[in-house]
Parts: structure tokens; C-alpha cells; sequence
């Protein structure tokens, strides 16, 4: 029996959260086969088994969080398991086979392990090995149904397989670690609230953390002495402050009132790919001292540029957009101000100048801003360059940008354009020394040739570390970018 352990799948990181499972109890995989999708601090990471064999356990449910090097899924080594009869009188299986195995009923496979309460209903129906996790160091044995000679066996066995789902055939009581016995009904509120074992579904312990409930408060209307969703949700009716409390009308389906805390206001945990990105930007923002300069651009012969390069056969596969244009002359300028690509190492009181550019592009996502670069673009024709930036945005798109593919950048691209806005003051990605700021391309008057006339106006703006990037150096810069997009063919220049 292999239990997998959530590894490190970034640089260092602690914790993950398991976003969706892709197999089932039951499915037989093989090795590097993909088992589950996780949510880590950076990006969206669909992990491949490093086991073959029968998926026994899947150990934590989905949305939940856990630690690195925390047991996920247990699979066997042979084929899947069997059932196992019923021995005389209950009892369990003899010692050998409890620690040898697992036990799943004939219906098991069939079983929404979603649902704690549809393991109940018979004794064939009982699920060994998954169920709701009461807490998170704790795991629950089942006593009084094994004979004497197997009791020690088997109770070795079901300390790995964990806890038995609430409504199962379960006629003795359940009984943790310490062997405090606990009913398998929680008593009534004559016990004080402290020692009562709280049986609710994982979605269910969220909200109520969410809504700040304590379920220990609460009287269960569930089956098997659970707690539901309605119970949670009337007790927070209860400790909402009357004058912001609005009446409303209950909806008899459960997930229409999840959606209000006094109907005015939603909370959402700060996790993931949110959560690093605004420690990045805070500790960005607070230890390289940022400077902004603008340059206002007449880009009328780079869109005319890429209309031409659409219709080129080298250009058939690839989306070309302005981006393409303004990325190909940042890798240029780069040639005559390395400063911009160069890095400050505070610890070693050194400035690190790169030879290569691992360009950035910001890429805005349903989990949070994410930047992606282009491995060595200055090294790639401008076809090579389209495509690379086309991959890099689909797999954004997508959440399914990998750590790898967000470490090592030199130096950033963000375009707001794509949303209407002009420009900005960005702030510098972590680990770099500048950003530029690519805004929006209109049709406005401009003074062309001594004349008013309609043209192709933008705006550009770079951020940059005023550490090692003078103002001459920083300005140097933006107008050789600036230079590019007023005439394309100004980059025979570099």
C-alpha cells in the first residue's frame, strides 16, 4: 500500500489546495498518470502518480487545504480490492488481511463520496477509508466489531484508513486516539460544548467558518446527528446585527441563501495565486523605490505593420497583435540600456546584467494576475516570438501556467490596452528592474507632418528601480521602445 504525499511542486512552497480530483475509488492507474488538480500559490497543477495500482483512499476532499508532505490518496499495489464478507456475529477480518488490505462493499464504486450520509443504510453499503476528516490530526478507529483475535489488526489497519462516514452500519461507538468514547449521535446541549464531536460535511465547516459560527453551538437536524447548511445559516441570521439584517424571503433551496451575509456584503478566503500575488506586489512596492516616466506614441505605421504581417504565409499560425510589435522592440532597446534587465541582489550588494531576456507578459486570470515569460525572446525571430506569446496566453487563459513558467524573468510587459485604459504606474514584478506599460491604441488628431490629421495614437509607461536606473537610462529607453513603434523599420537602427 503507497500513500502519496503532496509534494513541493514550486520553490518552496508550504501549502496547497486540492481544487479537483481525477480519478475515483476504485479506478485502476498507472505511473505519471494524472490523479488530482491542485490550486498552489502560484498556478493550477495537475499532478501525475508516481504509483500504479487500485486507488483505495482518496485521503482529503476537494477545497480543502493541506500542508505539503500531507498523505492525499492511497493506492494499492494489486488489483482492486474485494469485499468482504461479513464474519459470524460482525466481527471484522482476521489480523492478517486487516493490515493487508482494504474492504470495499459490492456497491462501492457506485457511492457519491461526496455525500458522507450515502454510505449509510446497511452494512454492505460502509465505505472503509473515506469519510468527512473531523479535524486535521486526528484520525478515527472503529472498536467493538472485531473479534479478539483480530481486534489488534484490524484497529492497526483503520488508524491508516481513517474515518468511517457519519450513517453507516455502525452499532458500536466510535472512539478517538485518546479512547474518549462519543456517541454516534452527538449528545444534547446538557454536555458542554467543548466535548462534543461535531459530525458536518467539509463544505459545511467552511461556510460556517466563513459566516463565524461555531458548529459546537449548534443543534443538528441532519441525519445521524450531522449539521447542515440550513443550520448554519439560521445561526448566523442570529448573530448578524439587527439593524443591518434586512428581511428577506428564505428560499427553500439551500444554495440561494448561501449568497448572503445580510444580503450585503460576501467574504472570499485570500489564497492561491491571489494571495502571492499581493504579498509580491507589497514587498515590491516597499523595497525597490519605483519611478514612472510616459511617452505618448503615433503608432499608425505599426498598425499598418500588422496588418501586413496577417497576411504574410509565415504569420498563417499565429495571432498578430501590436503586443507582438511592442515586445520585438523591447528586446531591442534591451541591446542599448541593459540596466532594465538587470537585476539589484541586495544580499550580495551587487547589480546581476543578464544577456538574455526572459520576457513577462501580465496576464489577468479568474484566480489572479499571473506573469508567464518567454524564455531567451531576444533570440527569436518575430514568427517564433508570435507563437510564444500566443502559447503563453492560452495557457493562462486556461489556469494551467506552471511555476517553472513564471520563474526567472528579466523584465515585464502589461497591456492594458486590451481593457480600454490609456496607461498606468505598474509595479515592478519581483526580481526585475522594470515594467512597461502598453495602453490602449485610438484614432485621435495629431499634428502629422504640419497638419492636423486622424492617426493611430498610444501610450507608453516604465515603471523602473531607481536603484540602478538613472533617469537618462530609464528615458533612453522608453524612447528607443517609443522609436520602434513610430516606424518599424527604424529597427535596422539596432
Amino acid at each position: 500500500m503507497n500513500e502519496y504525499k503532496l509534494p513541493d511542486v514550486g520553490e518552496g512552497l508550504t501549502e496547497a489546495e486540492i481544487v479537483t480530483w481525477k480519478v475515483k475509488v476504485g479506478d485502476v492507474i498507472k505511473v505519471n498518470d494524472i490523479v488530482v488538480e491542485i490550486e498552489t500559490a502560484k498556478s493550477l497543477v495537475e499532478l501525475p502518480s508516481p504509483y500504479a495500482g487500485t486507488v483505495q483512499a482518496l485521503l482529503v476532499p476537494e477545497g480543502e487545504t493541506v500542508a505539503v508532505g500531507t498523505p492525499i490518496i492511497r493506492i494499492g499495489e494489486g488489483a482492486a480490492a474485494e469485499p468482504e464478507p461479513a464474519a459470524a456475529g460482525g466481527g471484522a477480518a482476521t489480523a492478517g488481511e486487516g493490515e493487508a488490505r482494504l474492504h470495499l462493499a459490492p456497491q462501492a464504486a457506485e457511492i457519491d463520496l461526496s455525500n458522507p450520509a450515502a454510505t449509510g443504510g446497511g452494512e454492505n453499503q460502509t465505505l472503509v477509508g473515506y469519510g468527512p476528516r473531523e479535524t486535521h490530526a486526528k484520525r478515527r478507529a472503529r472498536r467493538g466489531a472485531a473479534t479478539p483475535a483480530s481486534e489488534a489488526g484490524a484497529a492497526s489497519q483503520l488508524q491508516l484508513q481513517g474515518a468511517f462516514a457519519p450513517g453507516g452500519a455502525q452499532t458500536s461507538d466510535v472512539v478517538e486516539g485518546d479512547e474518549t468514547p462519543v456517541p454516534a449521535t452527538p449528545a444534547p446541549h446538557t454536555t458542554e460544548p467543548g466535548d462534543v464531536r461535531v459530525l458536518a460535511k467539509p463544505p459545511v465547516r467552511k461556510l460556517a467558518k466563513d459566516l463565524g459560527v461555531d458548529l459546537r453551538t449548534l443543534t443538528p437536524s441532519g441525519p445521524n446527528g450531522t449539521i447542515t447548511r440550513e443550520d448554519v445559516q439560521s445561526a448566523s441570521a442570529l448573530v448578524e446585527p439587527a439593524a443591518l439584517v434586512q428581511p428577506v424571503e428564505t428560499p427553500s433551496s439551500p444554495e440561494g441563501a448561501v449568497e448572503t451575509r445580510g444580503a450585503r456584503e460576501r467574504r472570499e478566503p485570500i489564497k492561491g495565486v491571489r494571495k502571492m500575488m499581493a504579498q509580491a506586489m507589497v514587498d515590491s512596492a516597499f523595497t525597490a523605490p519605483h519611478v514612472t516616466e510616459w511617452v505618448t506614441v503615433d503608432v499608425t505605421k505599426t498598425m499598418k505593420y500588422v496588418e501586413r504581417l496577417k497576411a504574410h504565409r509565415d504569420f498563417r499560425d499565429v495571432k498578430v497583435s501590436p503586443l507582438l510589435v511592442v515586445a520585438k522592440a523591447l528586446c531591442l532597446a534591451v541591446r542599448r540600456t541593459p540596466e532594465v534587465n538587470a537585476t539589484w541582489d541586495e544580499a550580495a550588494q551587487e547589480v546581476v546584467y543578464k544577456s538574455y531576456v526572459n520576457l513577462g507578459i501580465a496576464a489577468a486570470t479568474p484566480r489572479g494576475l499571473v506573469v508567464p515569460n518567454v524564455k531567451d525572446a531576444d533570440s527569436m525571430g518575430l514568427a517564433e516570438l508570435g507563437a510564444a506569446i500566443n502559447e503563453l496566453a492560452r495557457t493562462a487563459r486556461e489556469g494551467k501556467t506552471q511555476p517553472a513558467e513564471m520563474s526567472g524573468g528579466t523584465i515585464t510587459i502589461t497591456n492594458v490596452g486590451v481593457f480600454g485604459v490609456d496607461s498606468g504606474t505598474p509595479i515592478i514584478n519581483p526580481g526585475e528592474s522594470a515594467i512597461l506599460c502598453f495602453g490602449a491604441v485610438r484614432k485621435q488628431p495629431w499634428v502629422h507632418k504640419g497638419k492636423v490629421k486622424v492617426r493611430d495614437i498610444t501610450t507608453l509607461a516604465l515603471s523602473f528601480d531607481h536603484r540602478l536606473i538613472d533617469g537618462e537610462k530609464g528615458s533612453r529607453f522608453l524612447a528607443d521602445v517609443a522609436s520602434v513603434l513610430e516606424d518599424p523599420a527604424s529597427t535596422l537602427l539596432f
